[in-house]
């Protein structure tokens, strides 16, 4: 079992004002992986309260995985991407390039996602943007190397043969 985490970056989402969809695709998404989601948490749009978020996934409840929604792009609310990389202790820069590159097929907007995907502990960090359709895509792109990414993350020692 993979155990998951999502933090859903919004000023209105964290008001009660707005529906949280996009952690419902995500949770409906990591289960084809064998993910199950087990910490979910809407926050405001603000880096120390994500970063909270963030740290007591990975830190206090060990998680495997934690993906983000809201909050990647660039308007002044959107910073997400800056408290995730305030917090990992590496990169996975693959993993953010190859969603923006599936999002640039769709929309020319894909390429002002500022999301990063990392990892802090044994902890993988995805950061997704806010709107559900982007949140099915990129997710989608990552979705079939998560589970060999979060083994390895986890010191599985086999050889990366695929």
């Amino acid at each position: 079992m993979i155990r998951v985490g999502i933090v859903t970056a919004s000023d209105k989402g964290s008001r009660g004002e707005r529906e949280d969809v996009n952690g419902r695709i995500v949770e409906e998404m990591v289960a084809e992986i064998g993910g199950t989601v087990v910490f979910r948490v809407i926050v405001p749009d603000e880096q120390d309260k994500i970063r909270e978020a963030l740290m007591q996934g990975a830190d206090t409840m060990d998680l495997d995985l934690i993906v983000t929604t809201g909050g990647t792009g660039v308007s002044p609310r959107d910073v997400t991407p800056d408290a995730t990389r305030d917090i990992i202790h590496r990169e996975i820069p693959g993993f953010a390039e190859a969603m923006r590159r599936e999002g640039l097929t769709k929309t020319p907007h894909a390429m002002i996602s500022r999301g990063v995907c990392g990892i802090r502990g044994c902890t993988v960090i995805i950061n997704l943007p806010g709107s559900p359709k982007a949140v099915r895509e990129g997710l989608g792109v990552v979705l079939p190397a998560l589970r060999h990414t979060i083994e390895k993350v986890r010191g599985d020692p086999r050889d990366c043969a695929e």
